[in-house]
């Protein structure tokens, strides 16, 4: 052992060189992006003031003085200010109709909440249904159902996926979402509905099913 250690010093020296810088690369981005990350915390509290308001062009672009939700994605990459900045501005966006920049800004966003994060992608599945993209609606409204399914947010979301599955034209689809509604979520506000929409799509031909929004 000693004698490998002698013949290979210059080797092992090396590799603890780099280890140790390594580390500290580590450890220094971990102590920087904590640092940022409450600087752009703390910049961003008037943004979501403005937003909270309904000021929500200051609320993007900030006052002059104090920075929107634009700058601290911009100038805080990677902390969880920016990541909620881009939730922030994904809703402001579907808002404004500006579904693409809301589609954008949502699918940049990310949440260990499964309440939040189940929000997020019904948005980015509103969004994709009003620019036609059904079947990126359809994907992101299963998600938002399937996120942690429970008896407050699944139905509602479900009613949506069924409206995305009939606008796709996918009809027996749409009737299976409404069912599971009828099944599975029978004390949901949404269950009347579940009810009267099944209804008239088994009744009607397939190429007579209207579209019945669900906002």
């Amino acid at each position: 052992m000693r004698l490998f250690l002698k013949k290979n010093s210059k080797i092992l020296g090396g590799v603890i060189a780099v280890a140790i810088v390594l580390i500290g690369g580590i450890l220094f981005f971990q102590i920087n992006t904590q640092n940022q990350n409450e600087k752009a915390q703390a910049e961003m509290f008037q943004a979501v003031y403005f937003f909270e308001q309904d000021s929500v062009e200051f609320a993007i672009n900030g006052d002059g003085i104090n920075k929107g939700f634009l700058s601290i994605v911009e100038d805080y990459p990677r902390t969880d200010a920016a990541n909620l900045a881009h939730f922030y501005l994904g809703s402001i966006y579907l808002s404004q109709k500006k579904f693409q920049e809301a589609i954008t800004h949502l699918e940049n966003f990310s949440s260990d909440d499964y309440l939040v994060q189940s929000k997020a992608y019904a948005l980015i599945g509103d969004a994709n249904l009003e620019l036609g993209n059904f079947d990126q609606a359809i994907s992101n409204y299963t998600k938002a159902a399937r996120t942690n399914e429970n008896k407050y947010t699944s139905p509602k979301y479900l009613a949506k996926l069924a409206v995305a599955q009939e606008e796709a034209g996918k009809i027996a689809d749409a009737i299976a979402t409404y069912t599971e509604i009828e099944e599975k979520y029978y004390e949901s506000f949404e269950y009347a509905a579940a009810r009267k929409h099944k209804a008239r799509l088994e009744a009607l031909p397939l190429s007579n099913a209207g579209v019945y929004r669900i906002n």
